[in-house]
């Protein structure tokens, strides 16, 4: 069935999403919940740093989970912080989305895993960033590929409290971390 753009507008379905998206009509709350369907459940994260209304969308279906990250947190790297602060950053990846659990599968906004291991390996030489490394060299798509438990074991991003990362930096504070290696990403 292809439904032309007039024709949804009779459905009179709301159009969720951040308040600088265009065509929105709810706004929903951080962490506020709505379903899909009868079995879908999907929550709103709060995640601005890229963009001050960026949300990303956690989404359950029986004991599937999924998130959509948008621009916020890619396979291995995040996005950049146009409109926020690395302490902004360091929420969304590593106090909202980090607590979400381990087999939580990520589906970026943007596949950008190659260059994004590029600038791992210059951070942490560890098993886990050269696995995704073989993966990344093999695959053209990452998307849905890694959870988030995998995402906690090499992004360097999620990992600012990490000697070897701190070491990189030359800092030891989480959000000068996350402030340096967004630094250090930007000049690559």
């Amino acid at each position: 069935m292809n439904m032309q753009h007039s024709e949804f507008k009779d459905l009179k379905l709301p159009i969720i999403g951040g308040k600088d998206c265009k065509s929105v009509t709810k706004i929903p709350k951080h962490e506020e919940s709505f379903k899909i369907g009868q079995k879908i459940s999907v929550k709103a994260l709060h995640t601005p740093c890229h963009t001050q209304d960026s949300i990303c969308w956690l989404m359950e279906d029986g004991d599937e989970k999924v998130v959509f990250t948008g621009d916020t947190l890619f396979i291995g790297g995040c996005g950049r912080f146009f409109e926020g602060t690395p302490a902004e950053m360091h929420t969304a990846l590593n106090k909202t989305l980090a607590t979400l659990p381990d087999e939580t599968k990520v589906y970026p906004g943007h596949e950008y895993t190659k260059q994004n291991v590029k600038f791992l390996t210059t951070v942490l030489q560890t098993e886990p960033v050269r696995n995704l490394q073989k993966f990344a060299e093999n695959n053209q798509q990452t998307q849905g590929k890694f959870t988030i438990g995998d995402e906690k074991q090499y992004n360097v991003f999620m990992r600012v409290d990490d000697p070897a990362v701190q070491k990189a930096t030359g800092k030891t504070d989480p959000v000068d971390v996350m402030g340096k290696l967004r630094e250090m990403k930007n000049q690559m």
